[in-house]
């Protein structure tokens, strides 16, 4: 009895959302083309880092070779843009990585991802919307923050900013204001912001190539070390040099990879797109090219400003938190700083646009699903937009952009968007090797809500999917070698074991790395490079599925894997504080999941109203 109860639990947290995709019905507005899903992409991947990341990695780790540190990064979000694009095509409905964990992996995995999710937008909707007004700040002559330091100090140190940011709460009052007021006229402002910018963008590029020099990628030791005495000193060593060694590479492929570790986080954002499904009006067509092009665009916006900036001036002489303006003054070009300052406002008001846009219908779906308080995912009825979802997000980012500084909670954003790329990726190496099986309880259960104009066909096909099919038995050469052609309930089981086995050896590596770099830890890599390389064969020879969607991810299983490893990889660099404070944010999530989201689960009301019918129709036979 008492391992019936705790099989019975553990169903109840893996249990799986069933999709209908073919229904077109949503209670949001679908008013959104390809082109706005390109914008919100772009708006908020393209943020105010463009503008201050380049001058940072190319003076500290790359020099001019930041250029291939931005292909590395772009390659590697790519890998995480294509997984979502696939899920895209594949569930078009409001959700993003929430939603396909949901779909794929089960409701515990799914709570997670959302619950991270929503830190991650929160965090990152404050965080912009201060970097907002110091900004503006800085353009006015820091007016503002002199007059709050003057009259409005807090003085608690380490647990509150050093004072309450009040023009940050207006800006992110404002963006709410318009979130309410409509999803279209939400887009048309981020079109705007996000045109501006890229003009700005493509202004600085141009002006780089035109007063720019090649000899700034030749550079020699000589022309850093002994022309320039500031940074010369005569008992320095090569290992101990400052920047480098000069020329197109000063810091090797070690800076060039580290360089692309802090690059992968200037792409972060496009994911916003995915949780646009039921406001996109060919949601299975125009997520997939919104996720690719705005990555496209952004690698080409990241890339062509970081060339432009190293040919401009010698990148060790690159301002790290102004590098824009530094380069123009250097060159001679005072003016352009006033275009630079527009820019940086535009691509600050997209970013903060794009962080807080999705954060609500995260919140919405997770509602409307029952793992968070129901009235979260009330709708207006003339504007058709998630209100109480809106506004509930709006005031605790616009809180906590008054109170915080928020500096040492920014990593809290990477954990939470690294994690869902990982699950999204190894959600999408799962479920194409699943067999296409309907769940029939949650038809049952449907049945009783809406009446099926085919019902004799959908009964048909219904039955079709749930025939008994022949036992495989588990052998070598059933796994090396399935004998269908089409993925079976065996086959199926072996992908999920194997994808489980995949990230538990890439895990263990991270943590390893993290933990303990050295001679020992490499052998350990080898190691579990060759057994991920045996799993993942075993996964490619299994047969896939034959659903026709508008996109697929190519090179499975190989693309899903490396993203897994690449995110991961990323989560576990990250200090042992950062980790401390994610503990503590998923303990809050687990509580209000098991006293609420648990009991009030819409698929757990499915599947108890589908198990009460089918008891009753065994008892009615039984009287027979």
């Amino acid at each position: 009895m008492e391992c019936q109860k705790i099989i019975s639990f553990g169903n109840q947290l893996l249990r799986r959302k069933n999709v209908d995709c073919t229904r077109e019905d949503s209670r949001l507005s679908r008013c959104l083309n390809t082109f706005d899903l390109v914008a919100l992409g772009v708006g908020s991947t393209l943020g105010a880092g463009v503008y201050v990341l380049a001058g940072a990695v190319a003076r500290e780790n790359a020099g001019p070779a930041i250029v291939i540190s931005f292909l590395i990064a772009a390659l590697a979000s790519v890998l995480a843009g294509l997984c979502y694009g696939e899920f895209g095509a594949r569930v078009p409905k409001t959700g993003s990585a929430y939603l396909y964990s949901y779909v794929t992996v089960g409701e515990l995995w799914a709570f997670i991802t959302g619950w991270n999710l929503i830190l991650s937008y929160v965090i990152g909707t404050s965080s912009v919307a201060r970097a907002w007004s110091a900004t503006f700040d800085e353009i006015i002559g820091q007016h503002i923050e002199d007059f709050c330091k003057k009259y409005m100090t807090m003085d608690a140190p380490g647990v509150l900013a050093k004072y309450p940011d009040i023009f940050a709460v207006v800006i992110i009052i404002i963006l709410t204001g318009l979130l309410i007021f409509g999803v279209k006229e939400s887009a048309l402002v981020n079109k705007v912001f996000t045109c501006i910018n890229i003009l700005v963008l493509g202004f600085v590029m141009v002006s780089g190539f035109v007063k720019g020099s090649v000899k700034n990628w030749q550079l020699t030791e000589e022309d850093i070390y002994i022309t320039n005495h500031s940074i010369y000193r005569e008992n320095q060593t090569q290992e101990e040099m400052l920047y480098g060694v000069g020329g197109f590479m000063p810091y090797g492929w070690k800076g060039v990879l580290s360089g692309a570790a802090t690059c992968f986080y200037a792409f972060v954002g496009f994911d916003c797109i995915a949780t646009t499904g039921e406001e996109v009006k060919n949601p299975q067509k125009a997520i997939p090219i919104g996720i690719v092009a705005s990555l496209l665009i952004c690698f080409v916006a990241y890339f062509g400003v970081s060339a432009a900036l190293t040919l401009m001036m010698p990148y060790y002489q690159l301002d790290t938190n102004s590098p824009l303006p530094n380069a123009f003054k250097y060159v001679g070009w005072d003016g352009a700083n006033y275009a630079v300052a527009v820019g940086s406002l535009c691509a600050l008001s997209t970013s903060l646009l794009g962080s807080m846009f999705p954060m609500p219908r995260i919140i919405y779906a997770m509602a409307e699903d029952g793992l968070l308080f129901k009235f979260l995912a009330k709708v207006n009825e003339k504007r058709k937009t998630p209100v109480i979802a809106t506004v509930t997000s709006g005031a605790v980012a616009a809180v906590m952009a008054f109170l915080f500084d928020l500096k040492d909670l920014v990593d809290l954003m990477s954990i939470g968007t690294l994690l869902a790329y990982s699950l999204v990726a190894a959600c999408v190496l799962v479920l194409r090797y699943q067999p296409e099986q309907p769940n029939l309880a949650y038809q049952m259960a449907r049945t009783t809500e809406e009446t099926d104009n085919n019902e004799s066909v959908s009964t048909s096909e219904s039955q079709a999917g749930f025939l008994p099919e022949e036992e495989e038995k588990c052998s070598l050469k059933a796994i090396l070698c399935p004998p269908n052609s089409d993925p079976s309930k065996f086959s199926g089981s072996v992908v999920n074991v194997s994808t489980f086995i995949i990230g538990f050896l890439i895990v263990g590596s991270c943590i390893l790395t993290a933990l303990e770099p050295s001679i020992l830890i490499k052998a350990v890599w080898i190691i579990a490079a060759i057994l991920v390389l045996v799993v993942s064969f075993i996964i490619w020879k299994q047969p896939e599925s034959k659903t026709k969607l508008s996109f697929k991810v190519p090179l499975l299983p190989l693309l899903p894997v490396v993203s897994i490893f690449v995110n991961v990889y990323l989560m576990m660099q990250l200090d042992l504080g950062t980790w401390i404070r994610f503990a503590v944010w998923m303990l809050i999530g687990f509580i209000i999941y098991f006293t609420y989201g648990i009991w009030h689960s819409v698929e757990a009301t499915y599947t108890a109203s589908a198990d009460a019918e089918r008891n009753t129709d065994a008892g009615s036979d039984s009287c027979k």
